[in-house]
């Protein structure tokens, strides 16, 4: 597919100097637009600083550095995602990925209890994820680990969870939540900060399995969170697009963070969906300042990058 949209020369501009929190590319057990490489390089030529390997199934820290060692214009960084291929809630795949150098670990996405159990339908003609085939064939080969559970009957964090949350905190890196419920994310949301993780995003909260009611993202954004807008998310019909506006203006443009979640064959090029979104948000009466808040400084302050005066020159 080749007919999608182009970012105009003014968004390229007002986020020059982000990071893409959240992509899908190769090598990955599923196929994919891009390699990370070539996606480093390309990331480089339009400004952007640059980006976090996400994998639903293999922790992507030392791909990272693979990829920073080859294109050091770019900076690439990794993940850990709790699902049932590293062992869920596991302290010790959490501890070594944070030793490895991860920047954000995820709760759990695919093996989560919530995604599991979910039976929220996403509109007729919204493109449905890619993992979801390959959750599909792994159940037909007899492979399903456990549901990701989180909290119990009384809605407290498991002692795995404290435990998650506290490695989180002492190697001062990213919560995302995943694809837990709103109970979930609030009660997590809560200890966490309790523990002292300093930084804390909401995974796509308008996804179809997650979403969250504006009071329950008001609520979140109270406690200093981060609220994730996928540009995935409505381009591929999961989410009406002025549903998503709505919500960023209820909770804040402070409060929101814009990543892609592209990767995806049949999607936009992944260095585009950052400016795409950008657009989007300026057609709908954003200012210059608020889409780069939600752009730039945000995702820098997830990346732990320094700070990026407005009229400095672009950082690759």
């Amino acid at each position: 597919m080749t007919d999608h949209p182009v970012p105009s020369e003014r968004a390229r501009e007002l986020v020059a100097g982000a990071y893409d929190t959240h992509i899908h590319v190769a090598p990955d057990v599923m196929r994919r637009r891009i390699d990370d490489l070539t996606l480093a390089r390309r990331f480089a030529e339009v400004g952007l600083a640059g980006f976090v390997l996400k994998s639903h199934y293999v922790p992507t820290a030392e791909r990272a550095a693979v990829v920073r060692a080859a294109v050091p214009q770019t900076d690439v960084l990794g993940a850990l995602t709790l699902n049932g291929s590293v062992g869920g809630m596991n302290p010790t795949a959490v501890e070594i990925a944070a030793r490895s150098g991860a920047r954000i670990v995820w709760f759990p996405t695919v093996d989560s209890a919530n995604q599991r159990a979910s039976r929220a339908q996403a509109p007729a003609d919204s493109t449905p994820p890619m993992w979801a085939a390959l959750q599909d064939d792994l159940r037909s080969l007899g492979i399903s680990p456990p549901a990701v559970e989180v909290i119990d009957e009384a809605g407290r964090v498991l002692p795995d969870v404290d435990a998650v949350l506290t490695l989180i905190a002492r190697h001062d890196l990213v919560l995302a939540t995943g694809h837990l419920a709103a109970a979930e994310i609030l009660a997590v949301t809560r200890r966490a900060v309790e523990l002292g993780v300093q930084r804390i995003v909401v995974t796509h909260p308008e996804f179809t399995s997650q979403r969250l009611s504006v009071a329950d993202q008001c609520e979140l954004a109270e406690y200093g969170v981060l609220l994730e807008r996928c540009f995935t998310t409505p381009y591929t019909g999961k989410v009406a697009w002025l549903d998503m506006v709505e919500n960023i203006r209820k909770a804040g443009p402070s409060r929101s963070v814009l990543s892609s979640d592209l990767g995806q064959p049949f999607n936009p090029p992944v260095e585009d969906g950052i400016a795409l979104m950008a657009d989007w948000l300026l057609a709908e009466g954003f200012t210059d300042d608020e889409v780069r808040t939600m752009t730039v400084d945000n995702s820098r302050r997830l990346a732990a990058a320094p700070a990026v005066a407005l009229d400095a020159p672009a950082e690759a």
